[in-house]
């Protein structure tokens, strides 16, 4: 188990595109940016495809390390973000199948943006996941597809793109209650993912003019993992680390905008966040943020708790699954993994 407050905290950036799909920069690009970001990890997943792996290109670069998953993308439905695998999964698989597809081949994955609800406004169709309950990971908060879905003129798009953390708000209610429902039935973990393409067109080796750059995007949005041990540099030791804390629910969505989240904790005693205690007399859940914030304890969808301070403790009154949410000065910062106190 990884010791509370010792964990080896990295940012990630998850749902990205390149060159090998529908992005406009290579891998190299792309992991430049991610280091003039301040990223740690990119997790790289290329529609349809793992090419970036075949070619070598999963590795460190300098500071940053890009681990190659694949968006496996049905047309307009049931994409998911599937990682720990070394063959494409079969696209034209129902979404069940494609769970089930990625699993046999001892891998995991996350729901791409799976409550998307299109834009009538600008004739965007919704490309959501539609059997969540065949889901252990879900995309709880997508940049690109929950800001995007905000947009009602071409007023809040420009604002979207030239000012993002003026629209980016927090994940949709909508989104958070969905969530709640599925750690009912059994564990569920959530990350944030950006969709980032760096839209543009590429020409002679460059792209002279590119909508919402990579190093931008990169900055919108983080998933951060707590590994149980610092990476060594060391590509199958370090993404053993990162996978085993995304399976685990070991890991935080965070706006680093806001604030700098590193340092954020949340355990029950004696377990990590995304783990599993069997209620009884004593037992206690524990936040810690990096400064003085708004903590909201939530259990089963429903606050409990509150503090505005850098710690929260409070004693467990019945199970269920506590979650946490903060804000700093009434903007969304972190929303943490469940601790799921069982009966």
């Amino acid at each position: 188990m990884v010791a509370i407050r010792e964990a080896y905290d990295l940012t990630c950036v998850v749902h990205v595109h390149s060159t090998y799909s529908d992005g406009t920069g290579t891998v190299p690009e792309i992991a430049r940016a991610a280091q003039r970001a301040g990223v740690d990890v990119v997790l790289l997943t290329d529609h349809d495809t793992l090419e970036a792996k075949r070619r070598g290109e999963e590795r460190w670069y300098d500071g940053v390390l890009v681990l190659v998953g694949e968006e496996v993308s049905p047309i307009d439905r049931d994409h998911f973000l599937a990682f720990g695998i070394d063959k494409e999964i079969n696209r034209r698989l129902s979404g069940p199948e494609v769970c089930e597809a990625v699993a046999a081949a001892g891998g995991f994955g996350f729901g791409a943006h799976p409550f998307s609800r299109g834009s009538q406004r600008f004739g965007r169709p919704s490309i959501k996941f539609g059997d969540l309950d065949c889901l252990d990971g879900i995309e709880l908060w997508s940049f690109l597809n929950d800001t995007g879905e905000r947009v009602r003129s071409l007023r809040d798009a420009a604002r979207m793109i030239w000012a993002p953390q003026r629209a980016i708000g927090g994940p949709p209610a909508g989104n958070l209650r969905e969530w709640d429902r599925l750690c009912q039935a059994r564990r569920v973990v959530a990350i944030g993912g950006l969709d980032a393409h760096q839209f543009g067109r590429r020409i002679g080796g460059r792209v002279p003019l590119r909508l919402m750059s990579y190093k931008r995007s990169f900055k919108q949005l983080h998933t951060h993992v707590l590994c149980e041990r610092p990476p060594t540099r060391e590509l199958e030791h370090d993404r053993a680390l990162v996978y085993d804390a995304l399976r685990e629910g070991r890991c935080y969505i965070a706006n680093d905008q806001v604030a700098a989240a590193r340092g954020f904790a949340f355990w029950a005693d004696g377990v990590a966040m995304g783990g599993e205690v069997n209620y009884g007399r004593g037992v206690s859940v524990h936040v810690h943020t990096p400064q003085a914030a708004e903590i909201r304890l939530l259990r089963d969808g429903r606050q409990v708790a509150t503090a505005n301070s850098d710690e929260l403790h409070q004693a467990v009154e019945r199970p269920g699954v506590h979650r946490v949410e903060v804000a700093l000065a009434t903007r969304p910062w972190i929303y943490s993994n469940p601790v799921y106190v069982r009966s």
